[in-house]
């Protein structure tokens, strides 16, 4: 078992003890304290969402995780099965006080976790986690009355809306998608991806799409992290020529592996500088990417007469590995 605390959030495998993995007291534990924070930023707090990827324990957890936000006295807002992308987009669309996505991101199918937001949709800085997890540790915290406990609303339309944001993108030219006939190969992992990804392509005009492990089950085809030793199967699609390109996302869509004709990774650092390229060409800009990034970003970013930054990531705190 392993429980693993970082500035977003508290991440382990599913059951055991307490303490000894994110089994159901410790997901009380941290979504109350997280609750707690929230209401120490803002006295006036009320409003959380959540949103969850497809994995098997999702549900479970939300149900704990909604509870408890209720048990402090927020109403919550579940968006259910939705994108990190898109939970954070809710966020702010709604006017909410925070968030939490239940996600392990691209771990093994026996993860799961709470990735924390502030009212800006963006991941807690390295001071707040600290005090989210330094609250949980002394269980710093309490229980709203009855007449006081939060209600739940449920609003499941932000993958939609999510997906017309993007293609009302300036941007973005649906008509030269459409135009383009692709044939456009998914591989979703078996999560909210498989739903997302397809109507997303739909809506920008793509006609031809072949869909690999989109049904969203939770039950993962392959080991979820999409690097080339676990994309086999549309690589070998790939290969055949049946599809222009191949798109691949982890379980919660905030990362992307793009797989070219002939099966091979358009890797994940490419990715970010073919597109920062295309858009620096229409709308001149700043840059900033993690410290771990090839020098590309920064030559392209100063090859359009501007500034690159790279900005230092967090560190995790494994408290618990059994």
């Amino acid at each position: 078992m392993a429980l693993i605390k970082s500035i977003s959030g508290i991440r382990g495998t599913i059951g055991g003890g307490s303490g000894e993995g994110l089994g159901g007291v410790d997901i009380v534990k941290f979504t109350s304290a997280y609750a707690e924070f929230v209401r120490r930023t803002n006295p006036d707090a009320k409003k959380i969402v959540v949103g969850r990827d497809a994995r098997i324990s999702g549900k479970m957890v939300s149900h704990l995780v909604v509870g408890s936000l209720m048990a402090m006295g927020f109403d919550v807002i579940n968006i259910g099965l939705a994108t990190t992308p898109t939970t954070e987009l809710a966020v702010t669309g709604l006017g909410a006080d925070g968030g939490i996505i239940i996600t392990a991101s691209h771990n093994p199918i026996q993860w799961n976790a709470l990735k924390l937001l502030n009212n800006k949709g963006e991941f807690l800085s390295d001071i707040e986690g600290k005090e989210v997890i330094a609250i949980a540790e002394k269980e710093d915290f309490a229980f709203a009355e009855v007449l006081s406990l939060g209600k739940e609303f449920i609003d499941e339309t932000w993958a939609m809306r999510h997906i017309e944001l993007v293609k009302n993108l300036p941007l973005v030219d649906c008509n030269a998608i459409a135009d383009a006939g692709f044939t456009v190969a998914v591989d979703a992992v078996n999560s909210v991806g498989g739903e997302v990804i397809p109507q997303l392509l739909r809506e920008l005009g793509v006609k031809n799409i072949i869909e690999l492990n989109c049904e969203a089950t939770g039950k993962f085809a392959h080991t979820p992290e999409p690097i080339p030793e676990n994309l086999t199967q549309i690589s070998d699609l790939m290969k055949s020529g049946k599809a222009d390109v191949g798109f691949v996302v982890d379980p919660d869509v905030d990362r992307l592996a793009i797989v070219m004709e002939n099966g091979e990774m358009f890797v994940e650092e490419y990715t970010l500088v073919a597109v920062a390229d295309y858009v620096l060409s229409k709308t001149p800009g700043n840059t900033v990417s993690n410290l771990s990034s090839s020098r590309a970003l920064r030559d392209v970013t100063e090859k359009r007469g501007c500034s690159y930054s790279a900005a230092a990531v967090g560190e995790v705190n494994v408290v618990s590995k059994m």
